[in-house]
C-alpha cells in the first residue's frame, strides 16, 4: 500500500468521526508532520504519513519530539491499522457520538 492510500484512509476516518484532517505546510519551519488532526471538543494531534516500513527523517523526528514536549500527540502511520488507535488517542469520537 502506498503512502497516498494510507493518507486517504486517514482523511476519510477523521471525517467519519466528525473531525478535520488538514494538510500542513509550514514555510520556514521544515520537518512538520503531514497532517493536523482537529477533532470535536478541541482535540488536536499531528500525523506523519510514511510508506510501509519507512521511518521519519532526522529533522522530522526532531520536530515530533518538540511537539510531544509541548504536549501534543504525534503519530507516525505507515499502515492503515494504525489509523483508528491514533484517532482514539487524539480523541476522535466514533461516528454518532459527535
Amino acid at each position: 500500500m502506498r503512502e497516498k492510500e494510507i493518507e486517504g484512509r486517514l482523511v476519510s476516518e477523521t471525517k467519519r468521526r466528525g473531525g478535520l484532517c488538514l494538510k500542513w505546510v509550514c514555510p520556514g519551519f521544515d520537518g512538520v508532520p503531514d497532517r493536523i488532526i482537529l477533532m470535536p471538543g478541541g482535540r488536536i494531534g499531528f500525523v506523519e504519513l510514511k510508506a510501509p516500513g519507512k521511518r521519519p527523517r532526522p529533522l522530522q523526528a526532531s520536530r515530533h519530539r518538540l511537539f510531544l514536549k509541548l504536549g501534543f500527540p504525534v503519530h507516525v502511520i505507515d499502515d492503515p491499522g494504525q489509523i483508528a488507535p491514533a484517532l482514539d488517542e487524539i480523541g476522535g469520537a466514533e461516528s454518532g457520538e459527535v
